[in-house]
């Protein structure tokens, strides 16, 4: 190649190079100002965790979420949420807000990212919309996609791909100074971006805070997680009855679970957040949970419809709180128990069945006697007969009675 055209050349890719810098300068400015706390940007390449994930299918640990193994190739590329994606930009939204109450008996916590007055999801699907806007006026006929945690996209290892964190033991992005409370969302695009550099570093060390504190024994290792015995799967994900194995475990949740994040040292000193809608209602930090067993189908909805509580549906937050309940032994929610041992639905009068057996013996045989009489769901059925018979070699002496 001759001087000459070597020097054109040389200053065609400066220019280009001061383009692609320029844009992702405005992008990411854009994005800062439309309250994104976190900003980087990496190539559409196959997740670097990609083995990983299949593994980790392959033991069987996402468990019923069949919207994740029916696509699991999907996930192989960036390519199948956008056609010829070449770059990811990377957010992170800082949704910590004030401390959790203590629940008394009778109330259920609800893991912080729920306790607003506002789904997460329209919340920064608004941003990412304004943010697309934005990039389409920067760089005309861009094909760009913006998704947050319902697309198949590994946003963990782009994230930190894209120099946001390190992926810690309890498998969540951790930052060094917000922690690992944070919304993941991402834009992906058709074009070229200045890429940030990947995160190198794993600052967990020899900390088994999280592994240690998950009452379920949700990781079998470190960096890996057995959703099926996760507790926030277990309140959302699972339509049916919850295992009996861990039904105790699941201690006062009622939605979700935070322990894992609670305990880790980097969360300790994390700021909160701005965003005024992630701050608690005060009805659900905690919950009563008596109030739930008067919501029919309509009330439900009417309260929870634009919530995340909404995703498990009224059958699973009833048969949830009824757990709640029983771990907590509230003899002052009976009442509230044996009405919903009459519900609808017989996941929740199983659950509460369950229930009210842990409350103690007495006058609970006759309320679970009387609905065994009439119970035509035949897991209900088998749920009271349990109990009946396990209070009964309990109590020997008031088998009689009961």
């Amino acid at each position: 190649m001759s001087p000459d055209r070597l020097s054109a050349a040389v200053r065609r890719f400066n220019i280009r190079n001061m383009k692609l810098a320029e844009t992702t300068r405005e992008l990411k400015t854009a994005a800062r100002r439309l309250g994104f706390d976190l900003v980087g940007c990496c190539p559409a390449t196959a997740p670097p965790g990609i083995d990983r994930f299949r593994l980790w299918l392959d033991a069987g640990y996402a468990g019923k979420m069949g919207y994740i193994s029916g696509r699991a190739q999907a996930y192989e590329h960036p390519c199948h949420v956008l056609k010829d994606a070449k770059s990811i930009l990377m957010l992170g939204l800082n949704y910590r807000t004030d401390e959790p109450k203590t629940p008394h008996s009778g109330q259920g916590r609800v893991s912080r990212y729920a306790w607003g007055s506002a789904d997460y999801h329209d919340v920064i699907r608004e941003k990412l919309n304004l943010l697309a806007n934005h990039l389409r006026e920067l760089v005309a006929g861009v094909r760009v996609r913006g998704v947050v945690d319902t697309a198949p996209l590994l946003e963990r290892d782009y994230a930190s791909l894209a120099g946001l964190g390190w992926i810690g033991k309890n498998t969540l992005l951790l930052h060094r100074k917000l922690g690992s409370w944070l919304f993941l969302a991402a834009l992906l695009m058709d074009i070229e971006l200045d890429y940030d550099e990947p995160f190198q570093t794993d600052h967990c060390g020899t900390c088994r805070a999280c592994l240690d504190a998950c009452p379920t024994q949700a990781f079998p290792r470190p960096y890996v997680l057995d959703a099926t015995r996760c507790i926030s799967y277990l309140t959302i994900e699972v339509k049916d009855g919850i295992p009996p194995n861990v039904r105790s475990d699941m201690g006062e949740w009622l939605f979700g679970c935070d322990i894992c994040q609670e305990v880790c040292p980097w969360n300790q000193h994390a700021p909160l957040s701005e965003e005024s809608c992630f701050r608690p209602d005060p009805e659900l930090n905690p919950l009563e949970l008596a109030s739930l067993f008067d919501l029919d189908d309509e009330a439900f909805r009417n309260t929870f419809r634009h919530l995340p509580l909404w995703r498990p549906s009224r059958r699973g937050i009833l048969r949830n709180a009824a757990i709640v309940l029983g771990n907590q032994k509230a003899a002052g929610a009976v009442q509230a128990l044996t009405k919903g041992l009459h519900d609808p639905e017989p996941v929740v009068r199983a659950a509460c069945a369950w229930a009210l057996a842990q409350t103690g013996p007495s006058n609970i045989v006759d309320v679970l006697r009387k609905r065994l009489r009439i119970e035509p769901d035949d897991d209900v059925r088998d749920e009271i007969t349990v109990w009946l018979r396990r209070i009964a070699d309990d109590h020997p002496a008031g088998s009689d009675h009961a």
